[in-house]
């Protein structure tokens, strides 16, 4: 038997909320910790990197493979969304997993989704992705929360390229108490610097040789913040400048305070520069620290 169908029949794959518990209970009577990484799918290295950070902090690592309606908005790639189920398992028992946790929509929403309680986290959801995409943060709010209450884990890894994402789910996991530690694993990106994306399969052959202009762009920025520039205002409007004559349609590009998110003050001496911009069909996020 090759290693890699020895690791998939190891794996196990479930569907089922009891099933699901009943795996890891048997994981906590082995005395094992238990990290989570929650996934919507179509993995690529940037998934499989967070499944290795994971297998770093626990013995036992559980992914979770579910395409949640809430986060889309009406006029987004719901529908289309790529599902690769067969593909993602097969990845997954290379990198390690333990366990691929695959709800259906009955399971994640039993009472509907029209009558689903949401969870909903003030201030770091409206700015940026939140006010460019209305209600997109109470969709990951909710589903993470209802994935931690099924999951339990100990611990739960996220990609830092949805840097505001983070900042979301560690905002509701302090108020709510939530006893999961969460941890940002860096973005993975492709030899050229493009950040790594489900999303990046949308780009033509001519909108993928641009699509690395944007971390350019916010790395530029990074640097002058570092070299000491201070016009926050000309240095975002040189980057949208450039980025538009590309080809671009941008919706931010942004310096904030890495810990708030608020707009930066002239005296800091930290920040992110984020950025998210339209390039043809597909939509790129990006961002880069300083400081």
């Amino acid at each position: 038997m090759s290693a890699a169908r020895g690791a998939l029949l190891t794996m196990q794959v479930v569907e089922s909320l009891p099933t699901l518990r009943e795996h890891v209970a048997g994981f906590r009577n082995e005395g094992a910790r238990v990290a989570f990484v929650p996934t919507m799918g179509n993995l690529h290295a940037g998934h499989l990197a967070l499944v290795e950070h994971a297998r770093s902090l626990a013995e036992r690592v559980v992914v979770s493979i579910y395409v949640n309606p809430t986060q889309f908005g009406a006029n987004e790639d719901f529908g289309n969304y790529p599902r690769t189920l067969e593909r993602d398992c097969q990845q997954l028992a290379k990198a390690g997993a333990d366990l691929v946790y695959t709800p259906n929509d009955v399971t994640m929403y039993p009472l509907g989704i029209e009558n689903a309680t949401h969870v909903s986290v003030p201030g770091v959801s409206n700015r940026l992705e939140g006010k460019h995409r209305p209600g997109h943060f109470d969709g990951v709010a909710t589903v993470v929360a209802r994935l931690f209450l099924m999951v339990a884990p100990d611990v739960a890894v996220f990609g830092r390229k949805d840097y505001q994402q983070v900042a979301v789910i560690e905002h509701m996991v302090r108020d709510l108490s939530l006893p999961v530690a969460v941890q940002s694993a860096p973005t993975v990106r492709e030899a050229d610097g493009l950040a790594m994306s489900s999303r990046n399969q949308y780009l033509s052959e001519s909108d993928r040789v641009t699509a690395p202009l944007l971390y350019r762009e916010i790395s530029r920025i990074a640097t002058a913040l570092e070299g000491g520039a201070r016009d926050y205002k000309a240095l975002r409007g040189e980057a949208v400048a450039t980025l538009q004559d590309a080809g671009f349609l941008c919706d931010y590009v942004a310096i904030r305070n890495p810990d708030t998110l608020k707009k930066s003050k002239k005296d800091d001496t930290r920040w992110v520069v984020l950025a998210a911009a339209l390039l043809g069909r597909a939509r790129l996020i990006d961002n880069v620290s300083a400081g």
